[in-house]
């Protein structure tokens, strides 16, 4: 049986993590999952998000069961990618990591929040998954390793740059096939896809960065204030 270079990328949501995973799906190399914990993670939180009930119906709620079957199952190909939200691990027991490779995707806080807020006009730091990303840092640091961390605009600003860097890192070869993918839904999409995809949806390639166009509503600014610590540790490895 081939060795698989299992990756886990963590995000917080509004990141283009979903475009990373296209980016990653054009590789000929590649599976891709997307967000194998979230029916785990809604199972164990009582708040309203967008097609709460497709996703649990659409996946195992039991985060041990996706460790087994999913995310250390068996891939018809030499490289498994896994989109993640940062703040799915919640529950979860994360001795798993150290069988994956473990990005770390980040966006500047103000940015993140302007559009996390449309779709989630009560959302808190929790969801943002920054606290998790930066456990996920100090443990990899711990440890002794190099973390991986990419930032968005960065990634956006100098795509080829940045994913050669990255594949560097993990000892792969860039494949330039990772620059652009067909419009439209994936097969691999999440239940959610309709509720949080129409812009990836459009795209066929690394749009370039553009501001948030939502303004920041008033009762995240203290939410912000608790992001930026979180995010300034985890820019000083990008």
């Amino acid at each position: 049986m081939q060795r698989v270079k299992r990756i886990q990328c963590w995000s917080g949501p509004r990141n283009i993590s979903t475009a990373l995973m296209y980016s990653w799906r054009q590789r000929a190399d590649t599976t891709v999952y997307d967000e194998p914990f979230y029916a785990h993670y809604l199972s164990l939180d009582d708040r309203d998000h967008p097609a709460a009930a497709e996703v649990m119906a659409s996946q195992s709620t039991d985060a041990d069961e996706v460790i087994r079957d999913v995310i250390l199952g068996d891939v018809p190909t030499p490289v498994f990618y896994i989109k993640q939200m940062a703040h799915h691990l919640k529950g979860v027991d994360r001795s798993h990591l150290s069988h994956t490779e473990n990005l770390i995707l980040v966006r500047h806080p103000r940015e993140m929040l302007a559009s996390l807020s449309v779709q989630l006009p009560h959302c808190d730091l929790s969801d943002t998954g920054l606290t998790e990303s930066v456990e996920l840092l100090d443990a990899i640091l711990a440890e002794g390793g190099d973390p991986i961390v990419i930032e968005s605009q960065t990634l956006l600003e100098d795509p080829a740059g940045v994913l050669t860097a990255v594949c560097g890192r993990l000892g792969l070869a860039f494949d330039e096939a990772m620059l652009s993918w067909p419009a439209g839904p994936k097969p691999e999409d999440g239940a959610w896809a309709p509720y949080w995809y129409d812009n990836v949806h459009t795209s066929t390639g690394f749009a370039p960065h553009r501001p948030s166009g939502h303004p920041v509503p008033d009762r995240v600014g203290p939410i912000l204030d608790e992001a930026l610590p979180l995010y300034e540790r985890l820019a000083a490895h990008i």
